[in-house]
């Protein structure tokens, strides 16, 4: 059996463009719309970054989905062929002390699961 560390995740040079609209629907559930809104705008704007997987777990606070997740095994499908991820939002909540992945967080599991230690590259707010 291979190990998971033998291939290397790629990555597109920039945000896909329907991953605005989907942060902006769930930051929606978490702060009023216009500061959603506003949250998006300024991620259209910053510049990409790069944190490990790990890291932004543990940022995060979220808990990792396993493979049996449909939308997590389909991206682990596309490492595995090489084809490029998006890279993901996130938006500093420092009333809560934590990061919030605002359009990823699939992309975070798969690539977890793959190597934590991998470099993400994401905007950040």
């Amino acid at each position: 059996m291979a190990k998971k560390q033998d291939s290397e995740v790629k990555w597109l040079k920039d945000v896909e463009e329907h991953n605005f609209p989907a942060a902006e629907s769930y930051l929606s559930l978490l702060y009023p719309k216009i500061e959603a809104a506003r949250l998006v705008t300024k991620l259209r704007k910053v510049e990409l970054t790069e944190f490990k997987a790990k890291d932004i777990f543990r940022a995060s606070q979220l808990s990792l989905l396993g493979i049996s997740n449909f939308h997590v095994e389909r991206d682990r499908k596309k490492i595995k062929k090489g084809v490029p991820l998006s890279p993901i939002l996130l938006v500093r909540d420092l009333a809560h002390r934590r990061t919030v992945v605002a359009d990823g967080y699939h992309r975070l599991c798969a690539v977890y699961e793959f190597k934590e230690d991998c470099w993400i590259p994401c905007k950040i707010v």
